[in-house]
């Protein structure tokens, strides 16, 4: 995938709910052979998974930290990734990215993705 591009970050109250979308175009494969993940980075941090989806969609992964408040999903037809966040915590504020791979299927690291989006910011406060 040669382009990425994330919208629907914004801000939010704590325990409020954003979509983020990711949008995938110039690709070299079809879209619904390449595994897709968001991804966060907090200022002064590191990058660090934040949920992972397979090709087709079946299999999910989801960090520790976010299990039962975030849902990842895809639309294949559309060439689009979501990111479900519900009941955020001002600890969710980060600059959040989406990213493909065409084979790290369930990956929530970083390093073996090959293609990422400019990101888009997420702000909870308290």
């Amino acid at each position: 995938v040669q382009q990425l591009e994330e919208s629907g970050g914004g801000s939010a109250q704590a325990g409020g709910s954003l979509r983020l979308s990711c949008t995938a175009s110039i690709i070299t494969y079809p879209y619904s052979m390449y595994c897709m993940a968001w991804f966060r980075q907090a200022l002064g941090k590191e990058r660090e998974g934040v949920a992972a989806i397979y090709a087709d969609g079946s299999i999910t992964n989801y960090a520790d930290s976010v299990k039962g408040r975030f849902t990842i999903s895809r639309d294949n037809a559309k060439n689009t990734l979501y990111l479900r966040m519900n009941s955020l915590k001002p600890e969710d504020t980060a600059m959040y990215y989406c990213a493909a791979d065409p084979v790290m299927c369930g990956s929530l690291v970083h390093y073996e993705y090959n293609s990422w989006g400019q990101g888009t910011q997420v702000t909870v406060s308290s």
